[in-house]
């Protein structure tokens, strides 16, 4: 019977995955933002410090611009390897060329500062622009798919070069004699596909391959359990080449994991 493979800081992959759960970013006098309960491991001579930490003010100005999430994430900065995961979702790195990609903010777990984040107007989602790599994870492999397209809410992952998404209402359940008696008593069910996120225009949008979302850390609240930092949910897919996708993020690449 074969043994388990057991990975030390020379035989850690450098920011690849190591299984298709668990991404290794490597350090190297450098720095990730990060968010909170994604760190799992690491090795080497790593600091982690809050947003808001004063000399990081520029970096900042730079690469954060989200203040509803400032007490989610922490500057990780120093020299070794660390492992990043989030409950067993899949896990996966993307390089993002002169792009524009928003992202449920549960999804990311990491991105390098040459990245500017800021919050999406659409509740829940965060927004990437410019140039670098970040690490996401999904509740399945990732699939990515061409507007026009009416997406389950907890199936969307996020989407690059769309617009904005528009709300999407079944109205034969909404409206009508039925509709109003539902909507005063309750009765008569429900279908589970009343709502949809509607997507128009050129781009991708991406989509991981399960409704259902775990559960998630209110924004900027402190988990009961000691010991804990707290964080949102997210992961990604396959082993296999990076596909590119179509408009200004053209070179956006994803890597799989081994």
């Amino acid at each position: 019977m074969t043994g388990p493979v057991i990975f030390d800081p020379h035989t850690l992959p450098s920011d690849d995955n190591v299984t298709p759960y668990t991404f290794c970013v490597e350090l190297k006098g450098s720095q990730w933002f990060l968010q909170k309960g994604k760190m799992i491991a690491y090795y080497g001579r790593i600091d982690f410090n809050g947003i808001g930490h004063g000399r990081f003010e520029r970096l900042l100005r730079t690469s954060f611009h989200s203040p509803l999430h400032a007490s989610d994430w922490v500057v990780a900065e120093g020299q070794g390897k660390m492992l990043l995961a989030d409950r067993a979702f899949d896990v996966n790195s993307y390089d993002l060329d002169n792009g524009n990609l928003t992202i449920r903010s549960g999804n990311l777990l990491a991105y390098e500062p040459s990245l500017a984040l800021k919050q999406s107007i659409v509740p829940g989602f965060l927004t990437l622009i410019g140039t670098g790599k970040f690490v996401a994870a999904s509740n399945g492999p990732v699939v990515f798919m061409e507007p026009p397209i009416r997406v389950d809410p907890q199936a969307l992952v996020g989407w690059a070069d769309c617009p904005s998404p528009c709300h999407h209402y079944d109205h034969q359940y909404m409206t009508g004699v039925m509709g109003g008696i539902r909507s005063l008593t309750g009765i008569g069910g429900t279908s589970g596909e009343e709502h949809q996120f509607e997507f128009v225009g050129a781009g991708t949008v991406l989509l991981q391959s399960t409704e259902l979302l775990m559960a998630e850390q209110a924004t900027g609240a402190v988990p009961s359990q000691a010991g804990v930092p707290g964080g949102h949910g997210g992961g990604a897919g396959q082993h296999g080449a990076a596909p590119r996708l179509p408009g200004q993020l053209g070179d956006l690449q994803r890597r799989f994991g081994l």
